[in-house]
């Protein structure tokens, strides 16, 4: 009698689908009835099944024969396809995504990734060898692979929309949703497209390139203004980044005299091309070793500030430290799968912190109105009602500069992605509902009834062009806010 292992074996070279997945069917169905198993609406129908194994073929052959050797759970979701288990099949593929995406992050620059994907001071001392990858969410895995460009900004939409549909209807959690063949291919030919089978681009190759100079060799100033050229064509988030990179090395314990030298030698060259935003971070993340106590760290964020003249990000008020924290918290909590019971308590505290006059330090002015509506947005799941008055308290407080990064804030990529969502698309028009009262300037609101009437799909409507006229009439109030 042939086992099911060699049915499932035979699926890739012989047609006749529709015979064997349902040999392999009746199988499994015997089993289950054999031990008075539940037998109804266990497997997804031999047609959904067929749609995979007809499609799958080109999105594997993207996998080099190297990567195939090593690509487990893309045999074990091959199985659970073949079984009818689409749940499970999901499941092993993002299993497979994160491995390989930890991997990638291992091999690239560990570092740099902890430094730009996680932003809790805390959280990020404890991370330190490929080891810890594990300690960080499939969220922030992918969010920081973004940021140090080894994920595309689209590549980030696709993986955020594969991770919801993973946590919501895959086998992780128990549900009762249907998945067909055709999502199914389509989520693994993503998987492989944007992680598995992705070279790193030239600019990633660049910076990864120029990190390993930073810490094993000497830098001139000649030389730095050479590599400085390589500045110019990098996008602005790759800028911002970079720097964020520069000002970990720099003030990490461990970090040698030669590697200081050499940062203290290209700061001066990137620094007019990071933005204003990036550059308040860096006295915020200051303000942070102040309130830790942590004398090395706050000596050498100090001398990173004073190499460009900067002092004068150090924030006044520490407040805006504590603001950034707490909103770290909360970010971090939402993102999490049990966020409907953490939300609350630290929403709580972000809105005792900003007092009743909503007086945010101007250091964390963008940090903080993005931190709302991304919280208020939800999760794509469901609302955490016990959080969401604090987060309505802290949007009504909200002056008119802030009221328009918040209904601007689906141009950023986080944002956007989030909008792929019915339940986000719903409180973001909510969200404009609620701006409306908080501007006068017309050209506000003539851009939020645009926004409201927008007929496309919202995840994309920061590419739409008569939006991004509209946005470009508002530059000048955008860039004071940020």
């Amino acid at each position: 009698m042939v086992n099911e292992k060699d049915s499932i074996k035979e699926l890739v070279v012989r047609p006749d689908y529709d015979v064997q997945l349902r040999e392999v069917e009746n199988r499994l169905l015997s089993f289950l009835d054999k031990f008075q198993l539940p037998t109804e609406a266990i497997f997804v129908s031999v047609g959904e099944r067929i749609n995979v194994f007809k499609n799958v073929e080109t999105a594997i052959a993207r996998i080099d024969p190297e990567q195939k050797g090593r690509s487990v759970y893309v045999s074990k979701f091959a199985a659970a396809v073949a079984s009818g288990l689409f749940d499970a099949a999901l499941n092993y593929l993002w299993d497979e995504t994160i491995l390989e995406l930890r991997r990638r992050v291992a091999q690239y620059d560990l570092s740099f990734f902890y430094d730009n994907a996680i932003s809790s001071a805390e959280r990020r001392a404890d991370l330190t060898g490929e080891g810890d990858l594990v300690k960080i969410s499939d969220s922030e895995l992918i969010y920081g692979a973004k940021e140090i460009g080894l994920v595309s900004d689209i590549g980030f939409k696709h993986l955020d929309y594969i991770r919801y549909m993973r946590n919501w209807v895959s086998a992780a959690h128990p549900n009762q949703n249907e998945i067909t063949g055709l999502q199914l291919v389509a989520w693994l030919e993503t998987c492989i497209k944007e992680v598995i089978s992705l070279p790193l681009s030239s600019t990633a190759v660049e910076i990864k390139r120029l990190l390993h100079n930073i810490r094993t060799s000497s830098i001139s100033d000649t030389e730095a203004k050479e590599i400085s050229t390589f500045f110019v064509n990098l996008p602005q988030e790759q800028l911002n980044t970079l720097g964020a990179g520069l000002f970990g090395i720099y003030t990490r314990l461990e970090t040698n005299t030669q590697t200081r030298q050499n940062v203290r030698h290209l700061l001066p060259l990137l620094w007019p091309m990071v933005d204003e935003s990036t550059r308040q971070q860096f006295g915020i993340k200051y303000g942070k070793f102040v309130a830790r106590n942590d004398k090395d760290g706050k000596q050498y964020a100090r001398q990173f500030l004073e190499v460009v003249s900067a002092q004068s990000y150090i924030p006044d008020d520490l407040r805006a430290t504590e603001i950034k924290i707490a909103l770290d918290n909360l970010l971090a909590a939402h993102r999490e799968t049990n966020n409907f019971y953490n939300e609350p308590p630290l929403a709580r505290e972000l809105r005792r912190l900003v007092g009743e006059e909503g007086n945010v330090p101007k250091q964390v002015y963008k940090d903080y109105v993005l931190g709302i509506v991304e919280v208020f947005l939800t999760n794509g799941n469901g609302t955490a009602w016990y959080a969401e008055p604090s987060y309505k308290e802290m949007m009504n407080l909200f002056d008119q500069q802030q009221a328009l990064i918040a209904v601007c804030s689906f141009r950023d990529s986080n944002i956007a992605s989030r909008l792929q969502f019915d339940l986000c698309r719903g409180k973001f028009k909510e969200l404009l509902s609620i701006m409306t009262d908080k501007v006068s300037a017309p050209a506000i609101k003539e851009l939020i009834l645009k926004l409201d009437r927008f007929t496309g799909p919202l995840d994309k409507m920061k590419d739409d062009p008569t939006i991004k006229r509209e946005i470009s009439v508002l530059r000048t109030i955008l860039n004071s806010s940020t």
